[in-house]
């Protein structure tokens, strides 16, 4: 069994969903891996990763949309707030969503859906520097 590690160091411009599947792809093409599993970990507290639609950009608006409401800023219960008002918030929209995600490879390619991107969510207002570690292992 093989393994490839490599660091992705994406820099965010804010609150978004971005999309990392060709920089992963890229790293699983390297890694000359061809049956295994690609696992992805984001390094940080205040981001997450999903797997979602990656055809139509209304599904990015509408999840932002939904987990603005489901976790407000500016809710004056946090008591976690030296970074600024999205601090708090954003540490628990990690906490709802993910902070690793794990995908089959055959034939040196990712398993993914015809419509399922990789996505780097970035919960907080301003950009960021962020780090996710791409871990593949198999034959």
């Amino acid at each position: 069994m093989k393994n490839y590690q490599q660091v992705l160091h994406i820099q965010t411009t804010g609150k978004c969903l971005r999309e990392i599947t060709r920089e992963v792809v890229n790293v699983v093409r390297v890694s000359k891996i061809r049956s295994g599993l690609c696992n992805l970990f984001v390094m940080h507290t205040s981001a997450s990763l999903i797997i979602q639609e990656n055809a139509d950009p209304d599904v990015k608006r509408d999840l932002e949309y939904f987990l603005g409401k489901l976790v407000p800023e500016n809710d004056l219960g946090y008591t976690h707030t030296v970074e600024g008002p999205d601090d708090m918030p954003s540490h628990i929209r990690s906490v709802l969503t993910n902070t690793s995600e794990q995908i089959p490879l055959s034939g040196g390619k990712m398993l993914l859906g015809t419509w399922q991107g990789i996505f780097l969510w970035e919960h907080r207002s301003i950009g960021h520097s962020r780090n996710v570690v791409v871990n593949i292992y198999g034959d």
